[in-house]
């Protein structure tokens, strides 16, 4: 393959400069080639700091560019839906931060321009490339664990500044989509379902009126029961276990494996009943250490190249929104 993605990013947001531009450039199928911001300077320093050859000050001018194939956007989540759509409407493929949108109505919207543009549209839920997540859904397919009946998730983390964004009602922020959104995609994602019931509670702070913490159970078609918290304001975590019939698997380091410790090899844990007994055999799987930013933009950089559907296309975004209704009807009461 010769031909490279050349990529735009739409702002100058931390997750792009720590994570995915990097991961662009480390990528076989893809380039930075030019970064937009609001203000001009603030454009040309960051292209400058991450050896971005353009810079522009309005996103309209990056969108426009016809020497730029596609777009990631890791705008504030209020924002993904209308910058993800005008991307569209200039021509341009989009790798879109999650939450997809602010509802599922809004991501449905998108899904829907983009199909009639005939381009692709994907939701950034990295984690999902890793070979620690593939290792785990090829053993719950293989029956490994016999018939599913819970999934545990889990993902805080302490806030750092009262004035963050994500801590911003009018930008869609809460815990929920922000945090909360990779514990029922792995649920989904494991089962293959998606959730027909939901029960919540959360903690809507007094003076940022998005949820702070929540809890929340899932029911599947298949009859497994689903079960997370996601929080601001908790020493940070990231976990999930599968438990059946005949076993479980605990995964300690779920969705961003290189924390704490980047070198480390991620293990997962599995527990399974011995035929005919109720003694357990307890084994370590060690998954290799991968980089699931740059998995996350080859396979979309490649669906571009060889016109074919990202392994997880906007649809997938969609049903993930509806989830997250689902646990915020519930929250609310309504």
């Amino acid at each position: 393959m010769t031909r490279k993605i050349r990529w735009g990013i739409i702002s100058t947001a931390r997750i792009g400069a720590r994570h995915v531009i990097p991961a662009i450039q480390q990528s076989s199928n893809g380039v930075v080639a030019a970064v937009a911001s609001r203000d001009l300077a603030r454009a040309q320093d960051f292209a400058a700091a991450h050896g971005i050859s353009k810079a522009y000050g309005s996103y309209e001018e990056m969108i426009a560019d016809p020497e730029i194939d596609a777009i990631y956007n890791p705008l504030p989540n209020g924002m993904h839906g209308e910058w993800s759509i005008a991307c569209a409407e200039g021509g341009k493929h989009v790798l879109c931060e999650k939450p997809l949108a602010r509802a599922a109505a809004e991501a449905q919207q998108m899904a829907d321009v983009f199909a009639q543009k005939g381009l692709l549209l994907s939701e950034a839920f990295m984690y999902r490339f890793h070979p620690q997540t593939d290792k785990v859904k090829e053993l719950v397919d293989s029956g490994a664990l016999g018939k599913l009946q819970f999934i545990q998730a889990t993902f805080n983390f302490m806030i750092g500044s009262e004035e963050d964004i994500r801590l911003d009602p009018a930008l869609a922020g809460g815990a929920l989509m922000d945090v909360g959104c990779y514990c029922l995609n792995i649920m989904r994602h494991l089962t293959g379902e998606e959730p027909v019931e939901a029960r919540a509670l959360a903690d809507f702070g007094a003076r940022s009126g998005v949820d702070e913490r929540m809890v929340g159970v899932l029911r599947f078609p298949s009859g497994v029961m689903g079960h997370f918290d996601c929080s601001f304001r908790t020493l940070f975590t990231q976990t999930y276990e599968v438990r059946g019939a005949d076993g479980r698997i605990l995964v300690e380091r779920a969705y961003v494996p290189f924390r704490p410790d980047p070198e480390a090899p991620v293990t997962l844990r599995l527990w399974r009943r011995q035929p005919g007994s109720e003694a357990h055999e307890y084994r370590e799987i060690e998954v290799p250490r991968a980089n699931h930013y740059v998995l996350m933009v080859e396979d979309f950089a490649a669906a571009i190249l060889e016109a074919r559907a990202p392994r997880f296309g906007a649809a997938d975004g969609v049903a993930n929104m509806r989830a997250i209704d689902l646990l915020y009807a519930a929250a609310r009461g309504s």
